[in-house]
């Protein structure tokens, strides 16, 4: 190698010492803009309150996957039937693998890429001859020396959209578990309308027969009679509505499980599964140390360290981009003397730009960096408000729907046996039909409100799982 060239590599090696520089912003948390406890309402620091159900206790760092989270066979089968065959959790896998794809090219931005040229061309001169030239060896062509850290930000870039698209599948996958969960409860809570609906209707037309008979023999007024009558035809409207909830609420399971449901699984639809259900009483911790946790709030943090290397990248832009061409080969002016001993040698191109003159382009564009990233500290500070907004509703909605649910229990009971006892008096003329028809009215108004009662605290339940981050 001669001085000229030794003259020319030397820049150029000082320069990848400098390789390191980054003017890319140093990353800072935003603080949580919620406050350091949950709301009083929300009861957060008592699961096991006697007025709950009596089921274990976890706490808010022990926080079960969903295997451990819901311990029944058949709801175990249709999540990991929804794992296997949910289209949305499809979409978010790929989504990731074209995150990672995306992150394998920035990487491969930070070396030379060498290939193998071949090149030939036969041009006549003044004198009409024809010249020709051959050239063949290894090529690296305008490989860029990051001396700014531009492409280091946008490698840096494109490994928080990847972590982002990570947290975004397991979003979308907590978010599966928790509607399966809650449509399988709610299909329940259907076919026990369903079945309290027909015993219903079957004991109205029942009553209805015996009113007829006793309306016919004079004991009984037309009055009496269209009032049986009409009991019957709401417990038949009763009965369509819910027939086409649980037709809704299964085409609604059939979409999460990405498969029609199975015949096996319809068999286990009994009216009594959602009243022997059981989950663990979650505990829900302190807010800084439960939300950063969850997945939504994990994607909006890395699309903001994204958005915090997209200005490292818009910086750089200002300063001048030096990158080098070389190529090691042969040349000849024949094709048969081309690799042969005299013909190797070397080329060295180093180009450097300096910008001048963009009309403002690069201003632009660095402002624009800097108002997405401002944007995504908005984004992230209202995806930790949601949140907490989500887990406080979950927890105050835990506890009054126990109490509810508990109220709803012993309103059920007195309705049974004020039902029972307006039935024994008016079978002995004690009481009137009317009271008897309001008795068998407000019983069965009862028992409706305890199924949904039971199914709202339930699918509470879930949704606390769900929006303290799910295992």
């Amino acid at each position: 190698m001669n001085k000229t060239s030794s003259t020319l590599l030397a820049p150029l090696a000082a320069a990848l010492l400098l390789g390191g520089c980054s003017l890319m912003p140093a990353y800072e948390r935003p603080a949580a803009p919620v406050p350091a406890q949950w709301p009083a309402s929300a009861d957060a620091t008592q699961p096991g309150a006697s007025h709950q159900p009596d089921t274990a206790s976890v706490a808010a760092d022990e926080l079960p996957d969903w295997q451990g989270f819901f311990s029944d066979p058949v709801l175990r089968q249709l999540i990991e039937t929804a794992l296997t065959h949910n289209r949305d959790l499809r979409v978010a896998a790929l989504n990731l693998e074209q995150a990672r794809a995306q992150l394998g090219l920035r990487r491969a931005e930070q070396w030379p890429g060498v290939g193998l040229a071949v090149n030939g061309s036969r041009t006549p001169n003044s004198s009409g001859d024809i010249t020709s030239n051959y050239s063949g060896g290894l090529l690296v062509t305008a490989y860029e020396f990051d001396f700014f850290g531009r492409v280091a930000s946008l490698k840096e870039q494109a490994l928080a959209q990847y972590l982002a698209s990570e947290a975004g599948r397991q979003s979308v996958r907590i978010s599966l578990v928790a509607g399966v969960a809650q449509s399988w409860l709610a299909l329940l809570a259907d076919q026990a309308q369903l079945e309290l609906a027909q015993q219903t209707l079957e004991a109205r037309e029942a009553s209805l027969g015996l009113i007829r008979l006793r309306f016919e023999h004079g004991a009984s007024s037309e009055l009496e009679l269209r009032q049986a009558e009409s009991l019957i035809e709401n417990a038949r409207v009763t009965l369509a509505q819910y027939e086409r909830q649980r037709a809704q609420d299964e085409n609604a399971l059939t979409l999460l499980l990405g498969q029609p449901l199975d015949s096996s699984l319809r068999a286990e639809l009994a009216p009594g599964r959602l009243t022997t259900l059981q989950l663990p009483q979650l505990a829900a911790g302190l807010p800084s140390q439960r939300l950063t946790r969850r997945p939504d709030i994990v994607q909006a943090e890395q699309q903001l360290v994204a958005s915090n290397a997209n200005i490292g990248a818009a910086r750089a832009a200002f300063f001048p981009r030096i990158s080098l061409t070389t190529g090691i080969g042969s040349a000849s002016g024949e094709l048969s003397g081309l690799f042969k001993d005299g013909s190797w040698g070397f080329t060295l191109a180093p180009q450097l730009l300096l910008p001048i003159f963009d009309a403002g382009r690069n201003q632009a564009n660095l402002d624009a960096a800097r108002a997405g990233r401002e944007a995504a500290v908005a984004q992230y500070e209202k995806a930790i408000q949601s949140a907490f907004r989500e887990v406080a509703d979950a927890l105050a909605g835990r506890e009054t729907l126990a109490r509810q649910l508990q109220a709803q229990q012993a309103q059920t009971t007195a309705d049974t046996r004020r039902f029972e006892l307006t039935e024994l008096r008016y079978r002995y003329g004690a009481a009137s039909q009317l009271d008897w028809l309001d008795a068998q009215r407000s019983l069965y108004a009862s028992q409706q409100a305890l199924t949904q009662t039971r199914l709202a605290y339930w699918q509470n339940q879930v949704t606390l799982y769900k929006v303290l981050g799910g295992g």
